[in-house]
């Protein structure tokens, strides 16, 4: 019996998470009808736009182009800041609600995961259980989502880019060739624009070429990810669904960043933000972590990451910046960064603090801040109280 995998994924996640959130407020106009995008620091020249409406792409607005730009091409475009707390709690609020159609989930980035609905389609087809769940996920949180269906994570994560917002669609093996194959090389899933670059150097620049070139070649020039692509621009993939666990075994947060990285205050500073984020969760939660890993995903699909596990348990900002800039100086290898994550694992109830090699670094006074500055941002908002390097920077 073949699997039946989904790939749900948030339209313009951060833009109608903001959406959501404002006319929960009592905001009258709904950002996603008007031009309107999340951006940086406008007053930053790294200022980028990070979403965009419907209506704002009918002016040319990309995502990735500077909020200089986009003010050029629609002068009243609306912007607002993102705010990562309000779309922390959209995913988990979004990934709460399809546990009730299968345990069987595998969140793979904050507004997207797969589901193995194998044995939970209840007597109904695909397509079906499919718009079932998008109809739910928008009658009862607000925002939309594309389903992708198919029997690999890889096809079902192709399909749902096929036609969109709010739909459903399909991507079978008697599918790849009308559906699949016609597409940019660029479009499949892990060739980024390096490998794009090098495959059209091969004069390959449809996914159809690329899955009727000799995987061999692929091979020999480009190693184990050169038959990556190529299975995938067969539709190979035999990749499991990572069970979904209700029991809280680490807490994990990532940004997938608009340009790719390779100043290191530039880096910092993400990290720093990722690190603050954490350290509140792990306190809302009165947890401790033993363990801290950072993982990196390059400009051209790389990823790999770096874990440190210490005998004190911390849930201290602080503390949990230090370690996890301490781990990222020693794996970072120069590379333009696409993506950035920090995960706290080894999660228990209490401090244990013990000799460490961090010893001198490590101050049971930063939990008490910390708390002190959790209940003032809970108060007056995340931004009432902020790391001087987090300020924005006058031009």
């Amino acid at each position: 019996m073949s699997k039946v995998i989904f790939h749900v994924d948030v339209n313009s996640a951060f833009l109608s998470w903001t959406a959501v959130e404002k006319i929960k407020n009592g905001e009258k106009v709904d950002i996603r009808k008007v031009p309107s995008v999340i951006g940086g620091d406008e007053k930053s020249r790294h200022g980028v736009v990070l979403a965009k409406s419907t209506p704002a792409k009918k002016y040319g607005i990309v995502t990735g182009e500077s909020l200089y730009q986009a003010r050029k091409k629609c002068p009243n475009i609306l912007v607002f800041p993102p705010r990562f707390e309000i779309y922390r709690r959209s995913s988990e609020n979004m990934m709460n609600l399809i546990k009730r159609f299968t345990p069987h989930i595998e969140k793979y980035s904050i507004d997207e995961c797969f589901m193995d609905v194998t044995n939970d389609l209840r007597g109904m087809e695909d397509v079906e259980f499919a718009n079932i769940v998008r109809e739910r996920i928008k009658n009862e949180l607000g925002f939309t989502v594309n389903v992708g269906v198919s029997t690999n994570r890889l096809l079902a994560k192709m399909a749902s880019e096929l036609n969109k917002p709010d739909k459903v669609n399909t991507l079978y093996d008697y599918e790849i060739k009308k559906k699949m194959w016609p597409l940019p090389v660029g479009e499949l899933f892990m060739v980024g624009k390096s490998m794009k670059k090098k495959l059209n150097e091969l004069h390959i620049k449809t996914i159809g070429e690329l899955a009727a070139y000799d995987a061999n070649i692929l091979k020999a020039k480009f190693k184990s990810h050169g038959k990556i692509v190529w299975e995938y621009a067969n539709g190979i993939d035999n990749s499991d669904i990572s069970r979904y666990r209700d029991e809280i075994k680490c807490i994990s947060n990532e940004t997938t960043l608009s340009n790719d990285l390779t100043k290191i205050e530039e880096i910092h500073n993400i990290l720093i933000s990722l690190c603050e984020n954490l350290g509140k969760r792990l306190r809302e939660q009165n947890k401790y972590c033993t363990s801290i890993a950072v993982s990196i995903r390059t400009s051209d699909f790389r990823n790999y990451s770096h874990q440190k596990t210490f005998k004190n348990s911390i849930n201290s900002t602080k503390d949990i910046i230090l370690y996890a800039s301490k781990i990222f100086s020693e794996m970072w290898g120069k590379e333009p960064i696409r993506l950035l994550g920090v995960q706290l694992s080894g999660l228990c109830g209490s401090s244990n603090i013990q000799i460490s090699m961090f010893d001198e670094e490590i101050n049971p006074k930063n939990e008490m801040l910390d708390k002190t500055l959790d209940a003032i941002r809970k108060k007056y908002g995340d931004n009432a109280v902020m790391r001087s390097v987090l300020m924005p920077k006058d031009k």
